[in-house]
């Protein structure tokens, strides 16, 4: 977990975003913040990580002091969380995981540098990009290693497709689509039967025949 900042002031007097990425899937929570607290660290840490994924084992921050202290400590130490100090002024010793990290939210804040006064909008928009967009080190996107799915993405949508209606007490399975290929055990390539690939790949136990 850290944060980004200080960017351009914003809506509400927001200028600083705190983040937190997922080592093994890459998957990265932000929200954007007027002040740096303690209390907000923990707000955030509850709300976008423990309420959505859980309690992890461990949790690595900086040396600040929105970290490095007794209530946060033992804000951990109640959630069984190891806390884990990284190494500011020395950073070739915090290993390649929180290397490439560091690199990942240096391309954020880059992304929201360029949007000014408006970042606090672009921010979910950064986001979702991130999620929807297949890792380097991975090969998959942080949403297919964190639900199992790929996510739909707009360009998918085609009015002309056939889908399945779906809502609360509906199937929740997408198409019919045709197998246009099988890549390897496992993945397919799908497409509508008016000719037109789906830009993604299929695992097998996401399929089922449509009769």
């Amino acid at each position: 977990m850290d944060l980004l900042g200080t960017f351009s002031l914003a809506s509400g007097q927001r200028r600083v975003v705190n983040v937190a990425i997922n080592y093994l899937t890459k998957w990265m929570e932000g929200e954007s913040l007027v002040t740096i607290t303690s209390a907000k660290c923990e707000d955030f840490f509850w709300k976008y990580i423990v309420c959505y994924f859980g309690v992890p084992k461990d949790l690595v921050v900086d040396n600040g002091k929105q970290f490095d202290n007794n209530n946060f400590r033992t804000f951990c130490t109640n959630l069984s969380v190891d806390l884990c100090f990284t190494s500011v002024a020395h950073p070739q010793s915090n290993g390649q995981s929180e290397n490439m990290n560091r690199s990942i939210l240096q391309g954020l804040k880059k992304k929201l540098d360029e949007a000014k006064g408006g970042w606090v909008d672009e921010l979910p928009k950064v986001l979702w990009a991130y999620r929807t967009t297949p890792h380097s080190v991975t090969g998959e996107t942080p949403f297919l290693l964190s639900y199992g799915i790929e996510a739909m993405l707009p360009v998918e949508l085609e009015v002309s497709d056939p889908k399945v209606v779906t809502g609360k007490l509906s199937s929740n399975w997408e198409g019919p689509y045709c197998v246009i290929k099988v890549l390897k055990p496992g993945p397919y390539a799908l497409g509508t039967f008016s000719g037109n690939p789906i830009p993604r790949t299929w695992n097998a136990e996401n399929l089922q025949k449509y009769y």
